[in-house]
């Protein structure tokens, strides 16, 4: 669950910093979208049946993908009106998520 932390904290740190704290915040996504797909791979592969393992993964990129666009378009439209509403959206998501995988882990148990 650490590992999936930093992503709350990338878009306070590139839109609101220089340019030294945007380079950062680029490391810190690259750390928190590695552990997201790799997690997500081995977590998946534990709680799915060999045999619905291909439609799992098909129905969990579909939905993944369709609500990264979804966000995508929800913090182009805020981008419009403020980056501070950017940063507090993305960061409310984030952090939001982080409930999720403690129940997926209690559940997978």
């Amino acid at each position: 669950l650490l590992a999936f932390f930093p992503g709350g904290l990338v878009a306070p740190v590139v839109l609101l910093g220089g340019l030294c704290l945007a380079r950062l915040g680029m490391i810190l996504w690259g750390v928190g979208r590695g552990a997201q797909v790799t997690l997500r791979g081995a977590f998946l592969l534990e709680v799915i049946p060999a045999e619905k393992r291909s439609t799992a993964f098909g129905v969990f990129d579909t939905a993944y993908g369709t609500f990264w666009f979804a966000g995508s378009a929800a913090m182009g439209l805020l981008y419009d009106q403020s980056v501070l509403a950017v940063v507090i959206f993305s960061t409310a998501l984030q952090l939001a998520a982080l409930p999720v995988f403690v129940l997926a882990r209690r559940a997978a148990k």
